[in-house]
């Protein structure tokens, strides 16, 4: 299961379409309180069975999975 933590930044929304346009099926939470309780900092986070990886992670799994 995927998992997109978004706040609706301007890099919130380039890996929101990154993962649309590789039709990768995720869920988004936008919940502030259940990113601090999992100690996120950061915006966004992208959870992939259970590990989580920062925008450019992120954004490097993409295009290894696309």
């Amino acid at each position: 299961m995927i998992k997109l933590y978004t706040i609706g930044c301007p890099n919130c929304k380039v890996l929101e379409k990154k993962l649309n346009d590789s039709k990768i099926e995720y869920e988004t939470i936008t919940d502030e309180n259940e990113m601090i309780k999992l100690g996120i900092q950061t915006a966004p986070m992208l959870e992939i069975d259970g590990k989580m990886l920062d925008f450019i992670n992120a954004i490097k799994w993409i295009k290894e999975n696309n």
